[in-house]
């Protein structure tokens, strides 16, 4: 576990490596001209040499030498203008770059931006991820320390906020980059008893038979023909004296095969990721808990695998959603609307003030926005601007995609209340308009995270396989929303 401390001025510090920002045209940041001024007349040579001008992203270390307490220096490419996601990213570039450091300082924080020390604190702590469970031989992370070199007492609280959010993104992680034989949804579900036990919010599991007595049609639906049964996992977390209520849902297909409309064999090779969205709804309600947010939270996650067994649903089938519509089931790979829509169902049973779902849901949706931004659709203005402005607080890009009526035609059924697949354009939005026939008139905005869900490499503080996408937004949401 590596300590974020609050340390004495760059002056009087020591440690491995001392990381300080330098400005585009290596304009010195805080503690970059005072460790240039030591270091000597060789750097701006040894620095022009490396092409190292101060351009965001870029990183120049040299030794420290006999007049610093520091092996290392680092000198980290800020850019032109800085903002709060200039800092994460940042801070993460130099958290993957010093793994092998047992102590590191840095001046990072001083920059100017409100709330740095929190900013530096999840950049650095995301940038030092790994997934190593797995590999016999994996490359240490000897980082126990990182110094906010000169940061007042105050920071202590944006230090400590910093901490649990960057947890709950590595939780995210974790459970989404565990292979999918780990984790079927018996397995799954217990581990997230486990986590609301640790962090202090209530569990309730319902079991295959519940499942059914419960009228989860199209998690049953979707789990037909999978040997490993499914599970509805419903978390709780009710402080005393919470005047505003949140609902969050995440898609949880714990592997995904396509189904009888089966995918590639390329294809499935990342589809353990498909549960990007429980991952990101579990890690926002450690998140919460752990902060002791005075709202009621509760989350949803439907947990199943989409398999090719002999029971599994056909196309043709049609599902009974909990709240009593039907769905004909036309490509048996648009499952996770399926499951969705139980999970939407109940959290708007509960009646909050806004329900949020999240969910790897559409390829049309990558297509569309890239891997770097989610997508949103709304029912709501208000709620959409709410969403958006927590995105924004946290450094998560959404866009807001239309949720054109004038759609909704498309998956009209002739036989059911609809059917899970439109038209060949406008797949998202197709998808959500499906969606939004579970909520009813509660506020609901949905959260297509197929694109930054996963990464393909690592950069700054976003690592390679799950990223986490979401969990900020959703602890920010709830902040919010508590007032």
């Amino acid at each position: 576990m590596i300590e974020i401390v609050s340390g004495a001025e760059v002056e009087e510090t020591s440690g491995d490596a001392l990381v300080v920002p330098v400005f585009e045209e290596r304009v010195w940041g805080p503690g970059a001209d005072w460790a240039a001024g030591l270091l000597g007349g060789w750097l701006e040579g040894y620095l022009d040499r490396a092409d190292f001008t101060g351009k965001l992203g870029q990183l120049a270390s040299v030794p420290g030498g006999e007049r610093i307490d520091y092996d290392e220096v680092v000198f980290a490419g800020v850019g032109a203008e800085v903002d709060a996601e200039t800092v994460r990213r940042v801070a993460g570039t130099a958290g993957r770059a010093l793994t092998r450091h047992r102590i590191v300082a840095t001046t990072l924080h001083q920059i100017g931006i409100d709330d740095a020390a929190e900013l530096v604190t999840v950049g650095f702590l995301l940038g030092q991820y790994h997934f190593d469970k797995y590999r016999s031989d994996p490359p240490p992370i000897l980082t126990e320390q990182l110094v906010l070199a000169g940061a007042g007492e105050g920071a202590g609280e944006r230090i400590e906020h910093g901490r649990v959010v960057a947890g709950a993104v590595a939780l995210a992680r974790d459970l989404i980059n565990e292979p999918a034989g780990a984790k079927p949804p018996a397995t799954l579900a217990a581990r997230i008893v486990e986590i609301g036990k640790e962090a202090g919010f209530s569990v309730s599991v319902y079991d295959e038979a519940e499942c059914a007595a419960e009228r989860f049609g199209g998690l049953l639906g979707v789990a037909a023909g999978a040997d490993n049964p499914p599970r509805m996992v419903v978390m709780r977390h009710r402080p005393e004296g919470a005047t505003s209520s949140l609902a969050l849902v995440g898609k949880g297909i714990v592997f995904d095969s396509g189904g009888l409309s089966i995918k590639t064999a390329k294809g499935m090779e990342t589809m353990k990721t498909d549960m990007s969205g429980a991952a990101a709804v579990v890690g926002a309600m450690q998140a919460i808990a752990r902060l002791g947010l005075a709202i009621d939270v509760t989350a949803v996650a439907p947990l199943t695998e989409n398999m090719t067994g002999g029971s599994a649903q056909r196309p043709g089938d049609v599902l009974r959603i909990r709240n009593g519509k039907t769905i004909e089931v036309l490509n048996t790979d648009a499952e996770g609307r399926l499951v969705l829509a139980d999970g939407l169902s109940l959290a708007a049973e509960g009646e909050p003030d806004l329900i949020v779902d999240i969910a790897t849901l559409t390829g049309a949706c990558r297509v569309g926005l890239g891997s770097r931004v989610g997508g949103l659709l709304a029912n709501n203005d208000d709620a959409a601007a709410t969403v958006e402005a927590a995105a924004r607080e946290a450094g998560e890009k959404v866009w807001r995609l239309p949720l054109e009526p004038e759609y909704r035609k498309e998956i009209d059924s002739t036989v059911a209340d609809m059917k899970n697949i439109g038209g060949s354009y406008g797949g998202a939005i197709t998808a959500a308009l499906l969606l939004a026939e579970f909520v009813g008139d509660i506020p609901w905005v949905h959260l297509d995270i197929a694109g930054p869900a996963r990464a393909d490499a690592a950069a700054d503080y976003t690592s390679e396989g799950g990223t986490g996408f979401g969990v900020r937004t959703l602890v920010a949401l709830a902040e919010q929303l508590a007032g």
